[in-house]
C-alpha cells in the first residue's frame, strides 16, 4: 500500500496541461561503466506496480513506470503476458497515467484508470490495447475502483469537500490563502486536510455509469482511511449487493488520538450499515468475502492508538456470525492476503527473520505452512489459476513477477530491469547473528562492496530504520538503497534492532516509550562488533538514518563517544517536545512518547523526553548532514533545520539540504539523484581519505 501511495503521489492524477505533447517516457536504454550502481541507473529502472490475473488464469497485466531525470516526472504503461511469463507485450504508449488493472466482461477486456481526459477516469480497453474507450466522466477524479461480481455495479472512490475554505466563508476573498484551523487532523503527512475519499456505488450498463450513492453520504469519515488506504480496504460480497469497507468514525481530536477503526457493512437494498468490529478498539482493515459466500476475513490491531501493533488475521462465519482468530498461532504481522478457490486455505505475507514470506493458513484448524524461502521479500498476493503470483524484490534486485506452486515452486515471470542488472556488480549481502548488551540474538545485515578485498580496510556505514517499527528485511529502495552504498565502497551495517517485526512481540514492542534506550545500545553492538574486523576501518565509521533512523541519528551525535566521523539525519526528530505537538497522528506520539511532556509523574513520558536529541547538542563533535523536505507534516522540516542551527552555532561542520516540494519521501527524479549526489559526497568528504 506504501509504495503505491507513494507512486500516485509522485505521478498525479490530473493531467497537466500541454502533457500530450511531451515526449512518451519509456523504458530506459542506459549504460553503465564501470559496473557501479549509480543513481542515474536507479531511476533508469522500470518499477512494476499492480497486477490482475485475467479469470481464466492464463493471462496477467500489470504496469511499470519508468521515469525521467531530465523531464522530472515519470509515466505508467501496461503490459501484459502469458501466464508462465511468456509473450510478454507492451499494450499502453502514451504520456497518461494507467493504473487501477481489471479484467471485465469475462476477460475480454481490460478496465484501468486513465487522466488523458484531465481527470482520473474509467477506461476499458482490450487485452492486446486497441479499442481504448472512456467508461466514466465523473466530475471529480476517480481513485480507485472495484466491479461488483455480477459487474452490475462499480464501486469507487472519490474525494468529497469536508472542510470550509476561506473564500466559502469570505466569497469577496477568492484570492486569500489563509487556511482556518478549529480543530486538529487539519493537515495530514503532506496536505491540508480538505477533503476526504467516500465510497460511491453507481450502477454499471457495461457503457457507463448511473444512480451514483455516496455510502457516507453527509458524513464527514475516510473511507478509505487517509493516507495508505486504496480499494484493498473495500470489498464487494459474492451476490453484489452489499458492500463492506474500512473507517474510523471520528473527526477532529478524536480521530488524531485514536486508530479505533472498523469493518461496516452496507447493504444495497436496505442502505442500512452494520459494523462488523465494534468490539474491538484497534485498527480493523482490509476485508475481503471468501469465494463461497460464507466467510468474511480482514485485519485486526487490538489496541487502540497502537498503530505497530501485531496485524492479525480475523474470519467471520456469515451464518453464525462467529468470529475466529485464524492468526493465532503466526508470531508476527499478517500483510496482504488472499483467498484460496475453494474457502479453505488463506495465503498471506508475514515478515520474520527480517524476510517476508509467503505463508499458508487451513480455515478449518489453522494449519500453518511455509511456500517461499531464501533472502527475498515477496509483497503483495493473488490467484494464478492452482499457483499464486507475488512480486518479490531483495537488497539485490527491485521488484519483478513471479508464480508460486502449492508444491513450492518459483518462477521468474517478468525480467524488467535485467538490461541493466547485466551491467552491475552487486556486492554480497550476508546475515550475521550478533548478541546484545542484554544476551539475545539480533539478526544484522551486512552488505559489501563489490570485489571486496578482506585485506583492505573500508568504511563503514550503521544503516539506522524508520518506522520505528518497520522490518529491516530484504527490501529494495530507489534513495535508502544497500547496493549503491557499497558500490562506494561502503560497507553497510544494518541491524534488526530492538523495536522492529519479525521476531517476536517482545522484541517488536520494546522500543515503545524507550527511543534512548536499548534500541540505541544494539545500534552500537553492531557497529562496535563489525568495527572487530579487519577489513573494517574503525576510524572511519559513518551513521545514516530517515524518519525514526534520523533521531536514532540525532541522538547518536550526542552519545557515539568518537566512534562516528560523519552522520546524516533524514527527517529525523530533533526535539521531542515540539515533535511531540507537532506531529498530527495524535496517537503515534502518545504510545511511542508515553504521553505528553507535562505529565510530571508519568515516568514513561519523562525518561522519553529526557532523550530528546536537542538536550545533548553540547556533546557534538562530528560532522552532519541534515535533510528534510517542508511537505513533510508527520515530522516538521523546522526539526531538521534547527539541527542545523545548532551544529553550526556549536562549531560542528553541518550543511542543511531542504526541500520546499518533498514531504516524508523524496518523489521527484531530479531531487532524488541531488539526494544521492549530496548524501556521498558528504561521506565521501569525511570518510574517505
Amino acid at each position: 500500500m506504501m509504495s503505491a501511495a507513494m507512486l500516485l503521489a509522485s505521478c498525479g492524477g490530473t493531467k497537466e496541461a500541454g502533457q500530450a505533447e511531451q515526449t512518451l517516457i519509456g523504458k530506459s536504454d542506459i549504460r553503465i561503466d564501470g559496473k557501479r550502481l549509480t543513481p542515474e541507473a536507479l531511476w533508469a529502472m522500470g518499477r512494476i506496480g499492480e497486477f490482475a490475473v485475467s479469470p481464466d488464469g492464463k493471462q496477467i497485466v500489470y504496469t511499470v513506470a519508468y521515469y525521467s531525470v531530465p523531464e522530472n516526472k515519470s509515466n505508467r504503461e501496461v503490459y501484459v503476458m502469458n501466464a508462465d511469463g511468456s509473450n510478454n507485450r507492451q499494450i499502453t504508449h502514451t504520456p497518461y497515467q494507467e493504473n487501477g488493472l481489471a479484467w471485465i466482461k469475462g476477460g475480454t477486456k481490460l478496465a484501468f484508470l486513465s487522466n488523458d481526459s484531465g481527470s482520473s477516469q474509467l477506461y476499458e480497453m482490450n487485452p492486446d490495447g486497441t479499442g481504448r474507450r472512456q467508461l466514466t466522466n465523473y466530475d471529480k477524479d476517480i481513485e480507485g475502483f472495484a466491479f461488483s461480481p455480477d459487474e452490475k455495479k462499480l464501486l469507487f472512490i472519490s474525494q468529497v469537500k469536508t472542510k470550509q475554505s476561506t473564500a466559502d466563508k469570505y466569497p469577496d476573498l477568492p484570492k486569500a490563502t489563509g487556511i482556518i484551523v478549529n480543530d486538529l487532523m487539519y493537515k495530514h503527512w503532506d496536505e491540508w486536510v480538505t477533503t476526504a475519499p467516500h465510497p460511491f456505488v453507481a450502477d454499471f450498463d457495461g457503457n457507463g455509469i448511473s444512480n451514483v450513492t455516496d455510502i457516507l453520504e453527509g458524513e464527514p469519515y475516510e473511507s478509505p482511511m487517509k493516507p495508505w488506504g486504496g480499494i484493498e480496504q473495500l470489498a464487494w460480497n459474492t451476490t453484489s449487493d452489499k458492500v463492506a469497507y474500512t473507517c474510523r468514525k471520528k473527526t477532529g481530536l478524536e480521530y488524531a488520538l485514536s486508530t479505533n477503526s472498523d469493518i461496516y457493512i452496507y447493504d444495497l437494498h436496505t442502505k442500512e450499515t452494520t459494523n462488523m468490529t465494534e468490539e474491538n478498539k484497534g485498527y480493523d482493515t482490509n476485508p475481503q468475502y471468501s469465494p463461497d459466500g460464507k466467510y468474511i476475513a480482514w485485519l485486526s490491531m487490538e489496541r487502540d492508538g497502537y498503530e505497530s501493533d501485531q496485524n492479525r488475521l480475523f474470519v467471520m462465519n456469515l451464518e453464525s456470525g462467529k468470529k475466529l482468530f485464524l492468526s493465532r498461532d503466526v508470531p508476527s504481522n499478517v500483510d496482504a492476503f488472499v483467498w484460496s478457490a475453494d474457502a479453505k486455505k488463506i495465503f498471506f505475507t508475514s515478515v520474520w527473520h527480517g524476510e517476508i514470506h509467503i505463508h499458508s493458513i487451513a480455515l478449518e484448524n489453522g494449519e500453518l505452512d511455509v511456500l517461499t524461502e531464501g533472502m527475498y521479500d515477496y509483497e503483495g498476493v493473488a490467484l494464478l489459476g492452482d499457483q499464486l503470483i507475488a512480486k518479490r524484490h531483495s537488497m539485490s534486485n527491485g521488484d519483478e513477477l513471479y508464480a508460486i506452486t502449492l508444491d513450492k515452486k518459483v518462477t521468474q515471470l517478468t525480467h524488467e530491469n535485467q538490461h541493466i542488472y547485466d551491467q552491475i556488480e552487486f556486492g554480497k549481502v550476508e546475515a550475521r547473528w550478533m548478541k546484545t548488551t542484554d544476551g539475545k540474538d539480533m539478526l544484522t545485515w551486512v552488505i559489501y562492496p563489490p570485489q571486496f578485498d578482506p585485506n583492505k580496510k573500508y568504511p563503514t556505514l550503521l544503516f539506522c530504520e524508520g518506522g520505528p517499527q518497520s522490518p529491516v528485511s530484504q527490501f529494495w529502495s530507489y534513495r535508502w538503497n544497500m547496493q549503491i552504498m557499497a558500490a562506494h565502497d561502503y560497507i553497510v551495517v544494518a541491524p534488526n534492532r530492538r523495536g522492529l517485526p519479525g521476531f517476536g512481540l517482545e522484541w517488536n514492542e520494546q522500543i515503545s516509550g524507550d527511543y534512548g534506550g536499548q534500541c540505541m545500545k544494539d545500534y552500537f553492538t553492531a557497529i562496535d562488533e563489525m568495527a572487530k574486523e579487519p577489513y573494517v576501518d574503525k576510524d572511519r565509521l559513518g551513521c545514516v538514518g530517515a524518519s525514526f533512523g534520523g533521531f536514532s541519528v540525532y541522538w547518536l551525535a550526542g552519545h557515539h563517544d568518537k566512534r562516528f566521523k560523519a552522520f546524516i539525519a533524514h527527517d529525523g526528530i530533533f526535539n521531542m517536545e515540539m515533535q511531540y505537538l507537532e506531529t498530527e497522528e495524535k496517537w503515534f506520539a502518545n504510545w511511542d512518547m508515553g504521553g505528553a511532556y507535562w505529565e510530571k509523574q508519568n515516568e514513561t513520558a519523562q525518561r522519553t523526553f529526557a532523550n530528546s536529541p536537542h538536550l545533548f547538542v553540547d556533546k557534538w563533535d562530528t560532522p552532519i548532514l541534515c535533510i528534510h523536505g517542508e511537505k513533510d507534516y508527520r515530522i516538521l522540516a523546522n526539526q531538521a533545520m534547527a539541527a542545523f542551527d545548532a551544529a553550526i552555532m556549536r562549531g560542528v561542520p553541518a550543511e542543511l539540504l531542504i526541500y520546499p516540494d518533498e514531504n516524508h519521501w523524496v518523489l521527484k527524479p531530479q531531487n532524488g539523484v541531488l539526494w544521492q549526489r549530496i548524501f556521498f559526497e558528504w561521506l565521501d568528504k569525511w570518510l574517505k581519505k
